[in-house]
């Protein structure tokens, strides 16, 4: 790579071979386009519609449903081998149309390319498409176009650029041609380059072509989001880790108590078909369904808190999320510039952002009447007319314009003066636009007979061409001595993070097109971005519920020191920063530099390989890291980070495409929001496996110690099929999509590979499975033994108990904490619905014709029904006992 910034403009044209008056030839240009090809980024190839369809069956759990579907079939069970295919597809066809997603990151890159450019070629000015310029091409630029290759300026004419979406710098940035002498300048700082993907803001300028295609800035950028390795969220690989465990412990049941069945001379095919039986038994059929319908649920909520979703497994990964990188502008800050300060000669004014008092405007903390303050009125007045932003009303039109021009008009507003009724009164004669080497502004406007010179402009610079100064007792002379200290605080308001602006006028009888001599000081003006006023509050959730939150920018450090600062980005502790230029790569650091990075809360001028540098670094310390932003820079570090938030208003197609997310409100109290249903939803998940495999669990245990014991199989395949998909399915939905635990925000995350089901869930679920089991065989044993009922009608009997005490076991799934009556289960109104469903499903499977001859179920009688009714509940009366014992013993 060469410097071209520390190039000047003479010598650049002769590396390029060119010239500023004649261009390249045609014949020069084809040459180059054989050897540089298209400017245009790489065409990455997108993920089908057939990829993400054939994704969905790519489970451990869709697995082992389609070998029990194909063993079905082969043994002549085709009800039940259709049955198992038709909760596949519901499966899949629910995953499919959750996650499919119209458009990529890449294409929304490429789109970046469908412009023209303006190029002097053989001394003739002319209109190509963007994708034909070389390296060497002279291209003509005005205000509004879009930049179609890195450029190197040759002429530049108050030019303005707007660079946000690739380097982070929140306001335009002022270009010359001036030559840089240093090689490491970062990319927001390289003054004499223009960059393809920014856009020109103001003014006009000519530059020569140094890179295009992917040799570009943007291009190198588009390399990062390509190498940047999308992370398999953490649900989903705890998802994979439960289902390999099923796997292995259903292949093992199964295998063994058909093996043993046969030891013992029994029938082949019976014990193949107890086999499949237990197969069946242990798979639980509704936990894909149910996980992604809890996840599909998660996302609506989100939808409706501003929070849009783009893939399902990240609603759970919020919920485990203990680090968020946040961007600064427009995420923890308003993303535009207010007047917080006005310094006169002797008085310091503060300015107040939605304020109750009747004034906004403070002096030592009293309110002031702007209006009775005639050097007051005068620096808002030069603010407004030195100016061209049109201030729009909230309603019907839009604010136009630089944010530090708009924050002029607001404050102005704030004191009632309005640029339209002020130009009324002294209309603009003349404009010297803002000049990046004067680093000045001025207008003229007619006031009686002579005109009337408002002027802003950088602090030093305007102080520079003063002579005098607007005091108390009205103008006088300004001396060294004030200058120097009028300079000092200047330098102490940038200190403390403030953009700083001096104003100043003089009266003229003409306009002599020489504004800036004999100037009158009046005030300098500091401005900042402020935070958002709920800010705050949401990074001390966040502290609350164990989450670190740490800035990345691509402002200046002292800006960014001061925002975290003013919204208690850390508590009691020394807000430390780091700078871009001072931060190794990811894998030049030592452990001890990586866990000193670990505990930085703020990160400015960091390129876009550095954000995914800190996010590795992070990841590798075992936390789980959401990341903000909105920019093209930003797309690799959406993609690489555990959750990639994008900002709905403002982010570029890009930064939306690469994200997991995206705020529609463009709120970090969202993102707070979002972690909050991420936990609840990680919460429900546990809570509804627990039932699911609980039940599942007794059904095994049922099955197999039938078989081992030589007693009728108490259960049939296709009956724990049907229960399987009955209550599989609508309890544990229900569960699912409950509200949760209203205190989750007070407790820390849940550690980083902290499994669904930890060993005591285990121990929970082996021990509701052996109270189901032996409820099971009560029944079964009460209906031969002491009921003497032949073997079909014993069948229904613990068949119906075993689906009525998963139904009733749904509330044993309530906290230990919570109450007996009222509690998150009960108040739950969709648990009462599923419990009326699956209760309406179960009487039909013994009453309704068709349905119980599939079944092979039989009609109970009284005697029978209270028989079931009263086994089914005893799981719960135990149960519910041990909870309220164990409630006590915790309390005391």
């Amino acid at each position: 790579m060469k410097y071209f910034w520390t190039i000047d403009t003479e010598q650049i044209q002769k590396e390029f071979e060119t010239s500023f008056e004649e261009g390249l030839s045609r014949e020069e240009v084809r040459k180059r386009q054989k050897k540089y090809g298209k400017n245009k980024l790489q065409e990455s190839k997108s993920r089908s519609t057939w990829d993400i369809l054939i994704d969905q069956f790519e489970s451990l759990i869709m697995a082992l449903l389609a070998a029990a579907a194909i063993t079905s079939f082969l043994f002549g069970e085709s009800i039940q081998g259709a049955a198992i295919v038709a909760v596949i597809l519901l499966t899949a066809a629910i995953g499919f149309f959750t996650e499919i997603r119209a458009v990529r990151s890449m294409e929304a890159l490429r789109q970046l390319s469908r412009v023209k450019a303006t190029v002097r070629r053989e001394g003739n000015v002319r209109e190509v498409p963007a994708t034909e310029l070389v390296p060497g091409d002279i291209i003509i630029l005005n205000g509004g176009d879009i930049v179609t290759a890195d450029l190197r300026l040759l002429e530049a004419n108050k030019l303005q650029a707007d660079e946000s979406a690739l380097t982070g710098e929140s306001v335009p940035v002022g270009k010359s041609v001036e030559t840089l002498k240093n090689e490491d300048v970062p990319l927001a700082e390289r003054t004499n380059m223009l960059f393809k993907g920014t856009a020109i803001t103001r003014g006009s300028g000519v530059g020569i072509v140094t890179s295009t295609g992917m040799d570009t800035e943007l291009g190198k950028v588009t390399e990062l989001v390509e190498e940047a390795e999308e992370e398999i969220t953490p649900i989903e690989k705890r998802m994979n880790t439960l289902g390999n465990k099923l796997i292995w412990v259903t292949i093992g049941i199964a295998a063994l108590v058909s093996l043993l069945g046969i030891w013992r001379n029994k029938e082949v095919f019976l014990m193949i078909e107890t086999g499949i039986a237990l197969a069946v038994a242990a798979i639980p059929e509704g936990l894909p369904v149910v996980a992604t319908i809890a996840l599909a649920r998660g996302m609506l909520r989100m939808a409706r808190r501003n929070a849009i979703i783009n893939r399902l497994g990240s609603v759970e990964t919020l919920g485990a999320t203990n680090i968020i990188f946040s961007d600064k502008t427009g995420t923890l800050t308003e993303n535009r510039m207010s007047v917080t300060n006005i310094i006169l000669s002797d008085a310091n004014v503060s300015i107040r952002e939605n304020s109750e008092a009747e004034s906004q405007f403070r002096e030592n903390d009293k309110e002031i009447d702007p209006a009775q303050n005639e050097r007051l009125k005068k620096a808002l007045k030069i603010g407004v007319l030195c100016n061209n932003a049109v201030l729009g009303d909230d309603e019907d039109e839009d604010t136009i314009g630089d944010p530090m021009e708009t924050a002029l008009l607001e404050a102005g507003a704030k004191a009632g003066i309005l640029r339209d009724e002020l130009l009324e009164k002294m209309p603009e004669e003349y404009e010297e636009a803002f000049d990046a080497d004067t680093k000045m502004m001025a207008t003229y406007h007619k006031e009686n007979e002579h005109f009337f010179v408002a002027v802003k402009g950088a602090a030093e610079a305007v102080l520079e061409v003063c002579t005098g100064i607007l005091g108390e007792d009205g103008e006088t002379e300004l001396s060294d001595s004030q200058k120097e200290e009028l300079n000092e605080t200047n330098r102490k308001m940038a200190e403390d993070g403030l953009r700083i602006l001096a104003v100043a006028y003089r009266i003229t009888d003409n306009v002599d097109k020489d504004p800036y001599r004999n100037l009158i000081f009046v005030a300098l003006l500091g401005l900042l971005d402020p935070p958002r006023d709920e800010v705050k509050v949401a990074i001390k959730a966040c502290h609350q519920a164990g989450i670190k939150v740490k800035m990345v920018t691509g402002d200046h450090e002292i800006t960014a020191r001061n925002v975290g600062k003013s919204i208690k980005l850390v508590q009691d502790e020394e807000l430390n920063a780091i700078t871009g230029k001072d931060l190794k790569s990811a894998d030049e650091l030592s452990k001890e530099e990586r866990k000193k990075i670990f505990e930085i809360p703020v990160f400015a001028r960091v390129s876009p390989r550095q954000k995914l540098d800190l996010i590795s670094i992070h990841q590798a310390e075992g936390a789980i890291v959401a990341m903000t932003g909105d920019g093209v820079n930003d797309a690799p570090a959406l993609k690489k980070a555990d959750i990639g938030i994008a900002m709905g208003k403002r982010g570029t197609q890009v930064a939306v495409e690469a994200a997991d997310m995206i705020l529609k409100d463009d709120a970090f109290n969202t993102i707070v929001t979002a972690v909050e249903y991420g936990r609840i939803i990680f919460k429900n998940i546990r809570r509804f496996v627990i039932f699911l495999l609980s039940g599942n669990v007794g059904e095994v245990l049922a099955v197999g110690l039938a078989s081992l014991f030589g007693m009728p199989l108490p259960i049939l395949p296709l009956q724990i099929l049907f229960v399987n998909l009955l209550l599989d399915v609508f309890p544990a939905m229900a569960l699912g999509i409950g509200e949760g635990d209203p205190h989750v925000m007070k407790k820390p995350p849940r550690d980083h590979d902290e499994a669904i089901l930890m060993n005591q869930h285990w121990m929970i679920i082996v021990g509701y499975g052996i109270l189901i089991a032996g409820s099971i065989l009560g029944a079964l044993l009460i209906g031969l033994s002491l009921l003497q009922i032949p073997v079909a009608e014993a069948v229904t009997l613990s068949f119906l108990t075993l689906s009525f005490a998963r139904l009733f076991h749904v509330f044993n799934l309530r906290d230990t904490e919570s109450a007996f009556f009222k509690n998150e289960i009960t108040t739950n109104p969709f648990v009462w619905g599923a419990f009326a469903l699956c209760g309406i499903f179960l009487l039909a499977a013994v009453y309704l014709p068709g349905l119980s001859d599939v079944l092979k179920t039989h009609h109970p009688s009284p005697l029978e029904w209270t028989v079931i009714v009263g086994m089914s509940i005893i799981p719960v009366i135990v149960i519910q006992t041990g909870k309220l014992v164990m409630k006590h013993f915790v309390k005391r």
